[in-house]
């Protein structure tokens, strides 16, 4: 197969863009964590479409129900909330007008566990509690499903202290919905 000139040069010039856009992605400053730091990284894009509006409020709850590839990760459902946070921080919506649940049930149910609880199930220790604290301190409630915590034979008092017990997942995200919560489902 013989290429011209001009398919060739046309390959040779989308190589070079696709390798140029690469190496912006490794950049320092390219990705930043504003808010809920070393979590939920983003790409602020202050001239795009759709971006939130600072004097508004938010109302999301979340519902987690996947677990992490392998217990020493951080499951990528919680991850998903700070990057939540971090894209609504960054485009000027103070944490005050952030109204924002997560709860945890089905395979997600584990990432609510102590760290000594977490260590005796998996091996490891929980890597969902440094995030749990932040998004704690940043307002956030993280809560998880007491049925799905009763379905995987685990005990409440084993559970992080950072962490909202509630009745379950079902009910939190109808009870948060009848309010004027906005469901995302990961």
């Amino acid at each position: 197969m013989r290429l011209s000139k001009r398919t060739l040069a046309a390959l040779l010039f989308m190589s070079a863009s696709v390798v140029a856009q690469a190496a912006d992605f490794d950049t320092p400053g390219f990705w930043s964590t504003p808010t809920i730091h070393n979590y939920g990284k983003i790409h602020y894009m202050r001239d795009s479409a759709f971006k939130p509006n600072p004097k508004h409020s938010y109302k999301i709850v979340f519902s987690l129900t996947q677990a992490s590839k392998t217990p020493d990760e951080v499951n990528p459902a919680l991850d998903r909330v700070a990057r939540t946070v971090n894209l609504y921080v960054a485009a000027g919506v103070p944490l005050s007008h952030l109204k924002i649940v997560a709860v945890a049930y089905g395979a997600a149910t584990p990432l609510a566990l102590d760290d000594a609880h977490y260590r005796l199930k998996f091996g490891t220790p929980n890597p969902n509690l440094p995030l749990i604290a932040e998004l704690k301190d940043a307002g956030i409630t993280v809560s998880v499903c007491a049925q799905a915590v009763a379905e995987h034979q685990l005990k409440y008092d084993w559970l992080s202290n950072d962490v909202t017990l509630a009745l379950s997942g079902l009910t939190t995200v109808t009870t948060l919905e009848s309010e004027g919560y906005v469901l995302m489902s990961l």
